[in-house]
């Protein structure tokens, strides 16, 4: 009896997928619209500042709506599948395997209100799967910056200019991978790769989830 109430409350609370709705695997995110998610090549997508820049796939259907749904609707379980994405992408890039994991940060005022980084969530899991190790103290983001996707280019930089601060000493002496969910302009990683630098870093590694 016991056997079949459980198997009954298992039917009734089975996981929906967040995109395509059936329930029959009880995942966030089911094999078959996660082997929808499409690669981009595994090559340079472009190079800031002797940086190089990849990006996993194009910002579209279901990349999309994963991006989105961990970012801005509180699908805190998304950052996994986000996460495996970036992964998978990454391994077959063939880089070297140890780095410390560094999300962009958010302000404080930021967090605030949507009470968690989305890219947090997402390098923590990136970690568990690649064995490298995080780092959310190494870069923080000082100044309250605008939403950037009503920005063109040159009002990205400026308001990018001057927002992060770098503590040296929470550095793990390792690769830096800085990792976000889209490069568009590329103008977040390059306040960031600029700031690392002015510190005294150069070995970096970027990579985006997606790219328009």
């Amino acid at each position: 009896m016991k056997a079949f109430f459980n198997l009954l409350l298992d039917l009734i609370y089975r996981k929906k997928c967040y995109f395509c709705g059936k329930s029959k695997s009880s995942l966030k995110m089911c094999p078959e619209c996660f082997d929808k998610l499409i690669f981009n090549d595994f090559t340079v997508n472009r190079i800031i500042n002797g940086v190089d820049i990849y990006c996993c796939g194009l910002y579209e259907k279901n990349l999309q709506k994963l991006i989105r749904g961990l970012k801005y609707h509180r699908q805190k379980e998304l950052a996994y599948y986000l996460a495996k994405f970036m992964y998978d992408y990454f391994v077959k890039l063939g880089l070297n395997n140890d780095f410390q994991v560094v999300p962009v940060p958010l302000h404080k005022n930021r967090i605030h209100k949507r009470k968690y980084n989305h890219m947090e969530l997402a390098a923590e899991e990136f970690c568990k799967l690649s064995g490298n190790i995080p780092n959310f103290n190494l870069i923080r983001r000082i100044k309250d910056t605008k939403p950037q996707y009503k920005l063109n280019r040159k009002e990205r930089m400026e308001n990018l200019s001057a927002a992060f601060e770098v503590n040296k000493e929470n550095d793990r002496g390792k690769t830096i991978l800085i990792i976000d969910d889209i490069c568009t302009t590329g103008s977040t990683f390059e306040e960031m790769i600029n700031t690392f630098k002015k510190a005294g870093f150069t070995d970096i590694i970027c990579l985006a989830a997606s790219n328009p």
